[in-house]
């Protein structure tokens, strides 16, 4: 089988038919990976990337590389032994200094990216054509991190926030889980190094990743912070003042209707310029009452 050929179908197994695995299995004895979840830059920018080949940072990276990344598990460097930082220069940590793979170093913060949770479970997926002994370790830029800069060896911590040896290959990847650090907010690189011990290679990839950006503070105070001061006026509502005094006993002529539903009271005392009903009941009668005295005073003068 071409080795082509093999690469392709070992990455269909890893991510869609585990049935597969009896044909990669016949590839030529070499070790070769990469990251498929989070996705790996290579993969991403792969003729096998799908959509992502299709972004904006893939095609600049095929340019700048001059062609294709069609062996997109083939990024390795030999006689490494565990000397990354000698053998790695500054700005070509994503193409671990290969030429064939210079386009995955441009310093963009549009590469196509997972969304992960700070102090979350970062399930590690790294596709791989034959199995092999060896370890991978796994560093996360530190907070503060300029994605618009080429990644140096400064930019990561000098000991890798997870480490696996020799996991089990599974339906033709290697699958681990790894706690991310907490602090981290932002894009951030995920870099992956991988040291075989039954060969004298060492792979080398970049996985961006999304963490959420720092929460704005919330109207509520936070610990430690003094509440906000009330208003020169506040509410009686929330003052701490005591209560007014009862307002005097409601006359029987106004007094609610029986049955009248709290609702209904509140509106009514909501609008003082609208006498209730039975206030103008009264109100009418007494009009009555004084119009047929004054005429009857009357009738007595003419007599």
């Amino acid at each position: 089988m071409p080795r082509t050929t093999a690469r392709r179908t070992a990455l269909a197994a890893a991510l869609t038919a585990p049935l597969l695995l009896p044909l990669w299995a016949a590839a030529p004895a070499a070790a070769h990976g990469a990251p498929t979840d989070p996705v790996s830059r290579v993969v991403a920018c792969s003729p096998e990337g799908g959509d992502r080949a299709g972004s904006a940072a893939c095609r600049a990276a095929v340019a700048a590389n001059g062609a294709p990344f069609t062996a997109w598990d083939n990024l390795r460097v030999a006689g490494v032994a565990g000397r990354d930082r000698e053998r790695v220069p500054d700005g070509k940590l994503c193409s671990g200094g290969l030429p064939a793979y210079r386009g995955l170093d441009l310093a963009r913060a549009d590469w196509p990216a997972t969304r992960v949770r700070p102090g979350g479970a970062l399930p590690m997926t790294y596709v791989s054509t034959i199995p092999h002994t060896g370890t991978f370790r796994m560093y996360l830029t530190k907070p503060g991190y300029d994605p618009a800069k080429p990644l140096t060896w400064s930019d990561l911590p000098q000991k890798p926030f997870a480490q696996v040896t020799d996991p089990a290959l599974t339906d033709g990847a290697y699958r681990f889980r790894a706690t991310l650090p907490s602090d981290r907010t932002g894009r951030q690189v995920l870099y992956t190094v991988w040291q075989n011990s039954s060969t004298p290679d060492t792979y080398y990839s970049c996985s961006d990743l999304v963490f959420p950006e720092k929460e704005e503070e919330t109207a509520e105070p936070a610990a430690g912070r003094s509440p906000a001061r009330p208003s020169a006026t506040p509410s009686p509502r929330t003052a701490n003042t005591p209560a007014a005094p009862a307002p005097p006993a409601t006359p029987a002529s106004t007094a609610p209707v029986a049955g009248t539903t709290t609702a209904a009271r509140t509106t009514t005392a909501a609008a003082p310029s609208g006498p209730s009903a039975p206030l103008l009941a009264g109100g009418a009668a007494a009009v009555l009452v004084v119009t047929g005295g004054t005429a009857l005073a009357l009738r007595l003068r003419r007599r």
